[in-house]
């Protein structure tokens, strides 16, 4: 029989990081199953980015545990993440304009044969390999051998994620996947991540677009300030309440230091 420890992917626990005097994360914990999408939400400075890149090995935690299936790791780079099988999409991408698309997904480790003992790259298995595994995960691009820059931000963003999952990952962080894209690229962006996570990949999406969560998550996870805030899972809650939860704080420190100011006035 399966304990509770073993049915989780990720376990973050008492997670904490201070630049100078800043506390950026206080006491964190995060919780992932097998194949779960979570969304992890909060304002600007709330956290989540600091979290989501000490999961993925950029940045080192002051104090706490993670483990991945059960074990106990401790990242020092994305590198030793991605030995973990973690993997993070950042917003910027990461591509080479200038390289097609095969090149792309193959970046620092393309497919070589051997002619007379002379290694050279072998062109057609990666296009052949692209093809293969765009047509997996359902990305639609014409031909693998088009640069980067002549594709729409909604291909861009799917050939970032299409590298991600290349590398055969049991977590994938997503950084404000949808951000700038039209109606339909980010429908198909969605489409991506419920692709990646029904071949049981766990995801995390990070996202400001709040319709995105209700579409794709399981499970949301609301940081404010350095803190977990609360949790709920994605039939249990609505937008509102996520906003509220979100930025209610302020709304009512607000809302309090105005009411002072009333009855203070003659």
């Amino acid at each position: 029989m399966m304990s509770d420890d073993e049915t989780y992917r990720v376990r973050m626990t008492g997670v904490c990081k201070r630049y100078g005097p800043i506390q950026t994360l206080d006491d964190v914990s995060l919780n992932l199953k097998p194949g779960e999408v979570l969304g992890l939400v909060g304002d600007n400075g709330a956290g989540k980015s600091t979290l989501s890149k000490v999961l993925s090995g950029a940045v080192i935690p002051d104090s706490g545990t993670i483990e991945i299936d059960g074990k106990v790791v401790s990242f020092s780079s994305p590198a030793d993440a991605r030995a973990a099988r973690v993997e993070m999409v950042y917003q910027d991408l990461s591509l080479c304009d200038t390289v097609d698309v095969a090149g792309n997904l193959f970046l620092g480790r393309e497919p070589r044969s051997r002619v007379l003992g002379i290694p050279f790259l072998d062109n057609k298995r990666m296009h052949d390999e692209t093809r293969e595994m765009l047509d997996r995960l359902g990305i639609v691009i014409a031909d693998t051998r088009l640069k980067v820059e002549n594709l729409s931000g909604g291909q861009r963003q799917s050939i970032a994620i299409g590298r991600a999952a290349s590398f055969d990952p049991s977590v994938l962080i997503m950084d404000e996947p949808t951000a700038a894209l039209a109606v339909a690229e980010v429908e198909a962006v969605l489409d991506l991540i419920r692709a990646v996570s029904a071949r049981g990949v766990s995801v995390i999406l990070i996202t400001h677009r709040l319709q995105d969560l209700f579409l794709v998550c399981d499970r949301i996870q609301v940081m404010y300030e350095g803190r977990n805030v609360a949790e709920r899972k994605i039939g249990d809650t609505s937008i509102e309440e996520i906003v509220n939860l979100i930025v209610g704080r302020k709304f009512v420190a607000r809302s309090a230091r105005a009411s002072r100011g009333e009855a203070a006035q003659p």
